[in-house]
């Protein structure tokens, strides 16, 4: 171990503004400083846009460096003073970005840092040639979780020769940050009467099966029916720049389009997640927006597009089908259903969030657990 401060680098989709993977890096963090008050270890966060990180993270991040921009050879002298490289969270091994995320952890295990792969998500994964890199590249790190049990069955039939443990995703420890009230009213937040949370997301490498057409126009049918069935107003909640786009085009296929907006402000992930406090239920594809609904007890129907939006809903028992499979009427069925059991669903997700919580706190428990392991080898 370094000779003074801990020095652990994490690495994952950040600076991306993706509020997602932003509520992930807040809680990893946010785990290691409660972990570590008196020792205050370093923390340098490879990310795409340091800016960016370090304003969202002042208070606990110390370091940020534009992982995108660097050679290799320049990032080794980052990886070469760590005492231990944290690979995640997030669902970072996919078609096109795999090797981008485990060239540091090639690097890694050439200058022999300790590497420890923090509740990633995977897949989809179809290249052989990228599968080999994958199991050769991880196949050397000290700890691995994932937050889905697909992901561990996926890297133990890609022969992974670790134990691959299921924990779950970091951001089930975030905290809400208030939002004020004059804020609201800005974005145009009624006192009273039905308010409804939308979710979209953009057609992309990690969701590379939706046509694009085909959904915004099953959302706005979704959303018109919500607003004539249950007299409630839309808020469509942007995860990440892209969705900005991708709600307008959904509400320009809506009938009732006068009954919807796009939240504005530039929130953090704990406001958001404070906002989902003023709605009475949602309506998503975004997994993180979906956790945001779960952490603040709002009942919620999903569209699930990917295995990590499934593996949410297999953990809170609720049942769904996924995205290719539905049609309009179906999902306004299922939201018709949905709302009638509120209720029950509250209650189903209140009992089920304890353990998940536990599970995602298994994470910083198993990452401390290999630093004092490490720091005892140093010392003999």
């Amino acid at each position: 171990m370094g000779q003074n401060r801990l020095k652990i680098g994490i690495s994952g989709s950040y600076g991306g503004c993706n509020l997602g993977d932003e509520a992930i890096l807040q809680s990893i963090v946010t785990c290691i400083r409660h972990s570590y008050k008196d020792e205050s270890p370093e923390i340098t966060v490879f990310s795409r846009n340091p800016e960016d990180t370090m304003k969202r993270h002042k208070n606990v991040v110390d370091r940020s460096i534009p992982v995108r921009d660097f050679t290799p050879n320049e990032i080794m002298p980052e990886l070469k003073r760590l005492d231990l490289f944290v690979l995640g969270g997030g669902g970072i091994l996919f078609e096109g970005e795999a090797r981008n995320f485990l060239r540091e952890v090639e690097i890694a295990n050439q200058l022999d840092v300790p590497v420890m792969v923090y509740a990633i998500g995977t897949g989809p994964l179809e290249d052989l040639s990228l599968q080999k890199y994958v199991r050769k590249t991880l196949s050397r790190a000290e700890v691995i979780t994932v937050r889905e049990k697909s992901g561990q069955k996926f890297l133990e039939e890609l022969g992974i020769n670790k134990e691959v443990i299921v924990t779950a995703d970091p951001a089930f420890l975030l905290s809400a940050e208030e939002v004020s009230r004059e804020d609201l009213l800005s974005e145009g937040f009624k006192e009273t009467g039905n308010l409804v949370a939308i979710s979209v997301r953009e057609p992309g490498q990690a969701a590379p099966d939706l046509d694009e057409d085909v959904y915004l126009s099953l959302i706005a049918d979704a959303a018109d029916f919500i607003v004539d069935r249950f007299e409630a107003d839309v808020v469509f909640i942007p995860m990440e720049p892209k969705d900005i786009q991708h709600s307008h085009g959904v509400i320009s296929r809506m009938l009732q389009a006068k009954e919807a907006r796009v939240l504005k402000g530039d929130y953090t992930s704990g406001q958001v997640m404070d906002i989902m406090t003023r709605f009475s239920f949602a309506v998503g594809m975004r997994l993180h927006f979906l956790i945001f609904a779960a952490l603040q007890g709002i009942p919620f129907v999903a569209l699930p597009y990917a295995s990590k939006v499934r593996g949410l809903l297999n953990d809170l028992e609720i049942k769904m089908p996924p995205l290719r499979l539905v049609n309009a009427g179906r999902v306004a069925a299922y939201i018709d259903r949905f709302w009638d059991e509120k209720e029950e669903i509250k209650n189903k997700i209140s009992q089920k969030l304890p353990g998940l919580k536990k599970r995602a706190l298994q994470n910083n428990q198993l990452l401390k657990d290999l630093i004092k392991r490490l720091q005892e080898e140093k010392n003999k």
